[in-house]
């Protein structure tokens, strides 16, 4: 996978957010971590305003999905303000189902890859070989 000079790596799960840009070249990428963005995680609604039932417990998930919603919120309003202009999305499989839900349609134009996988805790190395393995 060519990964763009500039190209913004997203890391989500429930609870963590972290960024990479790709400071090198596509043919020879170099990632480097940014700092985290201060998310506002308050819409708990953002988590799909279900019902509590055993087969949807409330909690944490519903914090999780909140986490979700506003990572992908921070993200859109990047993409929508010109900051971002390739993305690729690494989210645990649950988070990246509830980022879907959020994505704005600049966003979904700006996505260069997608990776249902929990990579949180991962360096530079470590994810270029999970994308390459995609």
């Amino acid at each position: 996978m060519q990964l763009p000079h500039g190209a913004v790596i997203a890391l989500v799960d429930g609870k963590q957010f972290a960024l990479f840009r790709n400071s090198g070249n596509e043919a020879d990428p170099t990632l480097a971590a940014l700092p985290s963005p201060n998310l506002d995680e308050h819409n708990k609604a953002g988590g799909g305003g279900r019902d509590s039932s055993s087969a949807n417990p409330t909690g944490h998930q519903i914090d999780e999905d909140a986490h979700a919603a506003a990572a992908t919120s921070w993200l859109n309003h990047q993409v929508t303000g010109h900051k971002i202009s390739h993305l690729v999305v690494i989210a645990s499989p649950r988070t990246l189902g509830e980022m879907r839900r959020h994505y704005h349609k600049q966003l979904e134009g700006a996505l260069v890859a997608e990776l249902s996988k929990n990579l949180i805790g991962k360096n530079g190395p470590e994810l270029l070989a999970a994308l390459q393995g995609k």
